[in-house]
């Protein structure tokens, strides 16, 4: 690759440090903005220094939003008695994509994970507890992920919360619709056995 010249170079280098990109592609997408309009390359990196200098994070509910409060926390639609739980601002946009939800949300920022030394200072848990005023909230939705670490998270938070009047609820989880057993991990199978329910 050093046949390319260090302008080029130094951008592949750059793509290259991005999640889930590689070096082949980081090499695709430094020749397509090569030989892209001077515009579209333009726009690009204006964007890219517009979000750096804009997002920030809700002081209310650790989301992402572009002013001190996220949109969802002062839209006074939203049920503010219903906090959902999640480990990083995509989980929330994957459940808001699913328009199922109308509550608020609170985004921990992680998951326990003593292996890695990740505690409970680590992640956003004292403002969650902060929050859990038995009066404004009926109800906290916890919707960590499944695996050992969202899982440890979730008995965490439940310990916590349970000498409160609040109801605290965990998503259901298990087998998707449409899925084929065979294919199914052992730990969403010993989950849909724990949450299966009658007709």
């Amino acid at each position: 690759m050093s046949h390319y010249p260090d302008a080029i170079l130094k951008l592949i280098t750059s793509f290259s440090t991005l999640p889930g990109i590689g070096r082949k592609t980081a090499e695709r997408l430094a020749l397509h903005l090569l030989h892209a309009p001077e515009h579209e390359a333009a726009t690009l990196a204006a964007d890219i220094i517009e979000l750096k200098k804009s997002v920030q994070i809700c002081a209310t509910c650790f989301s992402l939003s572009d002013q001190e409060k996220c949109r969802i926390c002062i839209d006074p639609a939203r049920d503010h008695g219903v906090i959902c739980v999640v480990e990083n601002p995509a989980d929330m946009a994957a459940i808001e994509k699913s328009k199922a939800f109308s509550g608020c949300y609170h985004v921990l920022g992680g998951a326990l994970s003593p292996i890695d030394g990740i505690g409970p200072d680590d992640i956003r848990l004292a403002e969650l507890f902060g929050r859990a005023d038995p009066g404004p909230v009926r109800e906290i939705i916890i919707a960590t992920r499944t695996n050992v670490e969202g899982e440890a998270t979730a008995a965490y938070i439940m310990d916590r919360l349970k000498s409160r009047h609040i109801t605290i609820t965990r998503i259901a989880s298990g087998v998707p619709m449409g899925g084929d057993l065979q294919y199914v991990d052992p730990l969403t199978m010993q989950k849909a056995m724990e949450k299966r329910y009658g007709y």
